[in-house]
């Protein structure tokens, strides 16, 4: 028989797993009686005079007390904070209502719900893939977008993934502007130009939209050829290379040399205003001296004019080593090369002086002496 069972003629002791002693019952808690007793603190009904007719029920007073402990635990859940980056669009029954800024708010529980945006971190978008450019040739491009939220219900309610508008919309406008590129532009010299014309292209393709988003900057990774033909262009790239280093070589070239010729230019203007002044001053010496022997020839012409005769020619025959004789009388004109004797003269180390002409007639003074030259040549030509 089970120990819970009754018999034995009500003697129990030996059923009892709990062996009750002294007649005491120190078996475990009654459950029921815990329940009846936390719900009598609380102003609920419990057995009413004892006796198993006794009914239950839930007074108004225990009514208010769960009514304000439920209207507490609703206001303190209202509570909600919003972080410093982020901005809360608060919709009451699903509907826009109105955006909070950062801090602490409260909001009526079941009746409004906040959506938290971040507005000051800036999100990154990666696009790749091979594109056709404008030459027919296909290129990996890689196209990295930066961009953040300006408006956050745009960006919740506008459109239903705002991400991906943005995400498409620059996979489009790089495919338009690579495939209006030629390919050495893509990869060499203007990969500035596509990336100013994609985010130009860009801006012009999110602004119908309005999805509250706003590109920040966009960076064009460097772009990939085929590799078929990826080692003629590492070939055309070095030729590029040289080509901008020649270029940069000859532009320092021409800063180098350009104030050299600059300060020659200068030097040439300046000597030839001095030789212009230089020139205007005997100019205008030779007319004071003129000016001087003007009453001298108005005295005397002859001896004048014969003395500027003679100095004429003095200042021509200091200037030529070439000698013209010619005989009065005759036909034959003698040649001196004054300059082959001279050098002769140096080899020997002798010094060359050349003959005094008298005082006396230019003309007789100066045939009479080549006419003793032309003689004693013919004299010690018949010896």
């Amino acid at each position: 028989m089970a120990w819970n069972q009754p018999g034995n003629g009500g003697n129990n002791n030996d059923r009892d797993p709990w062996k009750n002693q002294g007649g005491k019952d120190q078996g475990p808690p009654d459950l029921d009686e815990a329940v009846r007793k936390l719900f009598s603190k609380f102003g609920f009904g419990g057995n009413k005079g004892g006796g198993s007719g006794g009914s239950s029920g839930i007074p108004s007073k225990g009514i208010g007390i769960i009514a304000i402990i439920a209207l507490i635990v609703w206001f303190i859940a209202g509570f909600y904070t919003v972080k410093e980056a982020d901005r809360g669009v608060v919709l009451r029954f699903g509907q826009f209502h109105t955006m909070v800024e950062s801090g602490l708010h409260w909001r009526p529980v079941f009746v409004d719900t906040v959506e938290h945006v971040d507005v000051n971190n800036v999100r990154s978008d990666k696009t790749e893939g091979y594109m056709l450019t404008q030459d027919e040739n296909v290129v990996r491009v890689e196209l990295d977008v930066q961009y953040r939220v300006v408006d956050p219900r745009a960006y919740l309610f506008n459109v239903q993934d705002a991400d991906g508008v943005l995400s498409r919309a620059t996979d489009s406008a790089l495919r338009y502007v690579v495939g209006h590129t030629t390919m050495d532009e893509v990869l060499t010299r203007g990969r500035e130009q596509v990336r100013a014309d994609t985010l130009e292209m860009l801006e012009s393709t999110m602004n119908p939209y309005t999805v509250g988003l706003q590109v920040v900057d966009i960076n064009l990774l460097p772009a990939r050829p085929p590799e078929a033909v990826k080692d003629a262009f590492d070939d055309a790239i070095a030729a590029q290379e040289d080509e901008e280093r020649y270029i940069r070589e000859a532009e320092a070239y021409a800063r180098e040399v350009e104030p050299l010729a600059r300060g020659q230019v200068r030097r040439m203007l300046q000597e030839a205003q001095a030789y212009r002044e230089q020139i205007i001053l005997e100019a205008q010496g030779e007319v004071a001296r003129f000016n001087e022997l003007l009453p001298q020839y108005e005295r005397a012409p002859e001896v004048t004019r014969e003395r500027i005769y003679l100095d004429t020619l003095q200042d021509l025959y200091a200037k030529t080593p070439k000698v013209l004789v010619d005989v009065e009388g005759g036909n034959n004109m003698m040649y001196l090369p004054l300059e082959k004797l001279l050098e002769k003269q140096g080899r020997n180390t002798e010094t060359f002086s050349p003959p005094r002409v008298p005082e006396q007639g230019a003309g007789t003074s100066f045939n009479s002496e080549p006419q003793n030259t032309r003689n004693s040549n013919r004299s010690g030509g018949r010896n």
